[in-house]
């Protein structure tokens, strides 16, 4: 009997050195997986930080867009004016020249006579 609770007792510290050594395996696996849970965490704080700032700079980019094209708008239409504005003085120019040239011509007339 007394060998049979001797057999048993190193059976059972054989039993608790290996229920041991596994808690400490899983109290280390445990710290693994609670700092990549720690890093994951990370991860996607800064992804959705930088998902924000894209956002942002989207927002902003497409207001300067529309701006930009209003003002491309603008100047487009600045220039046609502009362009018609300088037709119709080349218009009036080439009339003041002509009616220059014929007035010069007369005077010669007059002046031979």
């Amino acid at each position: 009997m007394i060998a049979m609770i001797d057999k048993m007792v190193a059976e059972l510290k054989t039993e608790q050195q290996d229920d041991d050594q596994k808690l400490e395996y899983c109290k280390v696996e445990l710290d693994l997986a609670d700092d990549k849970r720690k890093t994951f965490r990370r991860s996607v704080a800064d992804l959705e930080k930088a998902t924000a700032k894209a956002k942002e700079l989207i927002a902003i980019l497409t207001d300067d867009m529309v701006a930009l094209t209003a003002g491309i708008i603008a100047l487009h239409k600045s220039v046609a004016e502009a362009t018609e504005n300088r037709k119709n003085e080349k218009e009036d120019f080439k009339a003041l020249m002509a009616a220059d040239t014929a007035a010069k011509d007369l005077l010669v007339v007059a002046k031979n006579r």
